[in-house]
């Protein structure tokens, strides 16, 4: 008998399950992830057919594949089945996909505009099978979410300007190309000192690659990515220090993308460069204003010995005119000293000023220098903020006593 009363309140539960109306169960379904509306659709023939109304399925489609009604009208296909066919495909990058694809989209949208020499040069994505070969070649799996971003877009063609950013100077350039998945395969890393690591860039001025940790080596986590720095003082050649630039792939690619995207990063004939505007860094006298920019410059540092190379990138305005970043005037070249004076020299002239500077560990914590040119004057300030890393924490103007000179 209480067996009997058991299984009566099984059908009593079921049939008030049955009973209630379409509306208030399709509001909690709306709740669910995909993998348990999959559920659901096992537990009886009414959640069967409530869990493929297609408004649901709608969600999740821009949810995870970032899909649009014009892509489910192309397909001619229900929501519930554009969702089972799109996972067919990316179904193991459906935790990272969205992110690296509204990340793509952005860069691309906005280098249409900016930098469509960039644009072109961007390849289309690899498959599936693609990969698995890479794998296959160098025995190790990939992270994730890079085979993710390569099912997107397979890094650029070997052409210059690189995605990744510039840097010039006088006697310098430096240009990083995003390089696809094939190529970089064929520098995977083996050697000492290197151990496990893939290259995700490459400038052929510098020879400089950013590296993908793929494996726990060597005090390096994976998916780490890093510049690799040669230890000069260490007894073994093969020794190597690292400039950490991401913890993983993808922080490392949104980060770079998002500093690209909100103007953070100046372009600049075509071409991105990679300095980081100092928010504090901005100083006005009367109707000039400067602003100071900073980029640090892996491929001329060391962490041994302590060498940390930057350069600056000052900007100055008159009376807030508009115009962008403006050129290097005539004349002004950028000095490199290891002193606590570094200054750039130059005729007037309204615009910008790059100069460089070295930071050994031997200075002091804080340090002042002057920047001098006919007509005009200023200044800006160094602090050491630990280890290896020094920030601009203050920058001034000394207005010349005839302010259209400056501006000549």
């Amino acid at each position: 008998m209480r067996g009997a009363a058991v299984n009566m309140a099984a059908v009593s539960s079921v049939s008030r399950l049955q009973d209630l109306p379409s509306d208030p169960l399709l509001h909690v379904l709306s709740y669910l992830s995909f993998r348990d509306l999959l559920s659901c659709s096992h537990v009886c023939r009414r959640l069967n057919d409530l869990s493929k109304h297609n408004p649901l399925w709608k969600r999740l489609c821009h949810q995870h594949w970032l899909l649009k009604e014009s892509d489910r009208a192309q397909s001619a296909l229900s929501w519930y089945d554009l969702f089972v066919q799109t996972y067919s495909d990316l179904g193991r990058y459906v935790d990272v996909y969205a992110e690296l694809k509204h990340t793509w989209d952005q860069l691309t949208a906005f280098l249409q505009l900016k930098c469509p020499r960039i644009i072109a040069s961007l390849k289309e994505g690899a498959t599936e099978s693609e990969l698995d070969a890479v794998e296959a070649q160098i025995e190790l799996k990939l992270p994730n979410d890079y085979r993710c971003s390569c099912r997107i877009h397979n890094g650029q063609k070997l052409v210059i300007p690189g995605l990744m950013g510039s840097m010039s100077l006088s006697n310098h350039y430096r240009s990083e190309v995003l390089l696809d998945v094939e190529t970089a395969a064929g520098g995977f890393q083996t050697r000492p000192g290197m151990k496990l690591c893939l290259p995700l860039t490459f400038c052929f001025h510098t020879g400089l690659s950013q590296y993908l940790s793929l494996d726990h080596e060597e005090g390096r986590t994976r998916g780490e990515v890093f510049y690799p720095c040669p230890n000069q003082r260490a007894s073994d050649p093969s020794a190597i220090d690292m400039f950490i630039t991401g913890s993983s792939f993808s922080s490392w690619f949104s980060s770079y993308v998002q500093n690209v995207v909100s103007g953070e990063f100046p372009i600049i004939r075509d071409q991105i460069f990679r300095y980081v505007h100092e928010k504090g860094c901005v100083a006005t006298t009367d109707d000039i204003t400067v602003s100071v920019s900073t980029s640090f410059l892996p491929e001329l540092s060391s962490v041994h010995p302590p060498h940390y190379f930057f350069t600056y990138r000052i900007s100055e305005q008159r009376g807030g005119v508009p115009g962008g970043h403006p050129t290097l005037p005539h004349g002004v070249s950028p000095v490199q000293k290891t002193t606590d004076q570094t200054e750039t020299r130059g005729r007037g002239g309204g615009g910008e000023r790059l100069f460089s500077l070295v930071v050994a560990q031997h200075l002091t914590q804080q340090h002042t220098h002057r920047l001098s040119c006919s007509g005009g004057g200023g200044w800006w300030t160094l602090v050491d903020v630990g280890g290896r890393w020094w920030t601009l924490v203050d920058v001034g103007v000394e207005a010349p006593k005839e302010k259209a000179e400056l501006f000549k």
